[in-house]
């Protein structure tokens, strides 16, 4: 199957059981970050109803512990094992917790936690921007930690939780933490998403060799998750009445994961790796950005930028 390629009978209003309706996933194991709320519970759900023992990675392990349990009590006898581990993914040194006590192959990483425009600037302990931290440098530090376990399970598969708000931002590798630059909620946020693609770029490149695959999904506008918990939503709302902000068409939790648990378990789309899904197929490249609803912008696929990104992070780590 080519990279572009997809099967006719999912799309936008797909969802996470569908996608993976019929694919047996037992043997495998796999991590979800962010798994206490939204689409990463729908994602958990997917991946286990198909047979995969799965670790919710979640900040908070009471909330995280009791996602679990309604989800044995819903899911099918037949479903996968669920467990928990605790990630603070602001925390470098939670990050390196959590790997360190990672045991055995992994099949499947799912970066899908996130953080979304908070009107002032915080910072991580390690002193970087909030969202470029969480979104992308903590989840950088747990894949490449991870790596040789997803290196071990041969054929594993990494999937990078992006957004149409990279379109926002390409990455300001001159200023990254905004000490330079007046700090904005929106660009800020799309430079963490646009890494977060990079990101999935870079890995795709370094790691081919170990049979790991690395993609970037958008999983599209779900009102329903704890994403926008720290945004200014009457901001938001004066942005949509002004038209200085769009919005794709809005999407369930169940079809939100759809995108994500194709990428990590569909067999259609085993081969396919550094590349950026939408709606359950490959997005296009956008060059107009303003008021676009859907596609990539080309320099969040870039190899020189991911590359780049790739030795900033790993400076970043050390």
């Amino acid at each position: 199957m080519s990279a572009s390629q997809k099967s006719p009978a999912f799309g936008a209003t797909s969802t996470a059981a569908e996608v993976l309706d019929g694919v047996d996933l037992h043997g495998r194991r796999a991590v979800v970050t962010g798994a206490g709320s939204g689409i990463g519970v729908e994602t958990v759900r997917a991946l286990a109803a198909a047979g995969a023992d799965v670790t919710l990675a979640v900040r908070d392990t009471d909330a995280g512990a009791a996602v679990a349990t309604r989800l044995r009590d819903e899911l099918p006898s037949s479903a996968g094992t669920l467990s928990v581990g605790r990630i603070e993914l602001s925390d470098l040194a939670s990050v390196a917790a959590f790997t360190a006590a990672w045991s055995g192959p992994l099949h499947i990483l799912v970066n899908n936690a996130g953080v979304m425009s908070p009107p002032r600037i915080t910072r991580t302990p390690e002193g970087r921007e909030w969202q470029f931290g969480v979104n992308h440098l903590g989840h950088f530090a747990l894949a490449t930690g991870l790596r040789p376990a997803l290196a071990a399970a041969g054929g594993a598969r990494v999937v990078a939780v992006s957004s149409i708000g990279h379109l926002f931002s390409p990455v300001v590798f001159d200023d990254l933490d905004y000490r330079y630059r007046p700090y904005d909620p929106w660009t800020s946020y799309g430079q963490s998403k646009t890494a977060t693609t990079l990101f999935a770029a870079g890995a795709a490149e370094r790691w081919a060799d170990d049979g790991i695959t690395a993609n970037a999904v958008m999983p599209g506008n779900v009102a329903a998750t704890g994403l926008a918990r720290n945004t200014d939503m009457d901001a938001v709302a004066g942005m949509l009445a002004a038209g200085e902000l769009v919005l794709p068409p809005g999407k369930t939790v169940e079809q939100g994961a759809a995108t994500t648990a194709l990428m990590a378990g569909s067999p259609s789309v085993a081969a396919v790796t550094g590349r950026y899904y939408e709606d359950c197929a490959e997005a296009q490249p956008v060059t107009e950005r303003a008021g676009a609803l859907a596609g990539v912008a080309p320099y969040a696929l870039d190899r020189d930028n991911a590359a780049r990104l790739w030795t900033v992070s790993e400076a970043f780590l050390r």
